[in-house]
């Protein structure tokens, strides 16, 4: 391994490995997501190396050189530093910095998700410090599994190792918590309330939190996504063309997507209270936040089969073929670029869908006002 004194101008020529020739022991890496500092020690017979952290604020050659020498002179004293995590920092807001990094370096909805399961799912854990968290991490999974679902504990158990790994890199942690703990067995998504399920979860709703519950209606009677609706803004609602447009940015096919609405639908939107400090209709800031709680609270009444907030989408699509919808028609109010809506002759055939679209909203709408009479 290279030699040489660890410099600003060292670290920019780095390619691989560099040892400090004025502290022993204190050593940079290039890496794939940047520089990081290390410090290489023996104790009790076996050599150890551990992160100091990565090239950036705080950490510059002079500032973890100097850190290095403060562990060397512990170690020196008989103790090991690095059996407790190097910061008392919680995890909250080791959260808050890791989520200001993230911005611009993935997708926006993938970055969306990462930030309702590190705030949202795994709140319980923002009052610990990172040394602190070691079984609770299983115990929070498991608490997700059991009011979200398998594939939430899973999502949850991949953003929490990401984030367990960057706090490593960050000299915060030394082992990951996630590690040894178990992945749900995921079923198949097929998951379709039945009818006397729907009907029972429609009468419940009466007496949801109301913001909540007409998110759910809306859901149901749309089959749009989760944040779709939940992050429903006035703009993008065309009272006098009765529709609601949604802009490429949030569309998961970046297309826009024309729907229309059934009267039903149109009434709840009608009667959302229009508040001038936000643009969304159903929260203060950022759409709807708080769907875990929601559901939670929900499910407390409703006491039906394990279920997702997605599987009212399926639950719609399956509601309207029996109905005899066409199966293009139904693409196109999932806004699905396949089969009949694929290509460019897709793009034209959707507009022609609007009349379609709206039938099939609405004779799907008049259904459930059938079957909760």
């Amino acid at each position: 391994m290279a030699t040489g004194k660890i410099t600003l101008s060292s670290i920019a020529q780095l390619s691989g490995w560099l040892w400090d020739t004025t502290v022993n022991g204190f050593g940079a890496r290039r890496q794939t997501k940047g520089v990081f500092y290390y410090l290489r020690y023996r104790r009790d017979g076996s050599q150890f190396m551990r992160s100091i952290g990565r090239h950036g604020s705080p950490w510059t050659p002079d500032t973890a050189r100097t850190r290095a020498l403060e562990l060397l002179g512990i170690l020196a004293g008989g103790s090991d530093p690095f059996t407790q995590p190097l910061t008392s920092e919680a995890f909250g807001a080791a959260v808050d910095r890791y989520l200001e990094r993230k911005p611009g370096s993935i997708r926006p909805r993938t970055f969306a998700e990462d930030e309702r399961y590190l705030r949202n799912h795994a709140s319980s854990l923002h009052r610990l410090k990172l040394g602190e968290i070691d079984r609770a991490t299983a115990t929070v999974l498991a608490e997700i599994e059991r009011s979200s679902g398998p594939a939430s504990r899973n999502r949850s158990r991949a953003t929490l190792s990401s984030f367990f790994a960057w706090a490593i890199t960050e000299g915060l942690l030394d082992a990951n918590p996630v590690t040894g703990t178990a992945k749900a067995n995921e079923n198949s998504r097929d998951r379709v309330l039945t009818t006397d399920e729907l009907r029972k979860l429609w009468l419940t709703l009466a007496d949801a939190n109301q913001r909540f519950a007409d998110i759910i209606r809306l859901l149901l009677l749309t089959a749009q996504r989760r944040d779709e609706i939940g992050k429903l803004q006035w703009s993008e609602i065309d009272y006098s063309r009765k529709l609601i447009v949604f802009p490429p940015a949030r569309t998961k096919n970046r297309r826009e997507h024309s729907l229309p609405l059934s009267h039903q639908a149109l009434e709840i939107l009608e009667r959302q209270p229009h508040r001038n400090t936000t643009p969304f209709l159903f929260s203060e800031a950022n759409g709807f936040r708080d769907w875990d709680k929601g559901k939670e609270r929900l499910d407390r009444r409703l006491q039906i089969a394990p279920w997702r907030l997605h599987d009212l989408r399926r639950t719609c699509a399956t509601g309207m073929a029996e109905l005899g919808i066409q199966p293009h028609i139904i693409e196109a109010i999932l806004n699905h670029v396949s089969g009949h809506t694929a290509g460019v002759a897709g793009i034209y055939n959707r507009a022609r869908y609007e009349g379609e679209m709206r039938m099939a909203l609405t004779k799907w709408a008049d259904y459930i006002d059938q079957i909760t009479l």
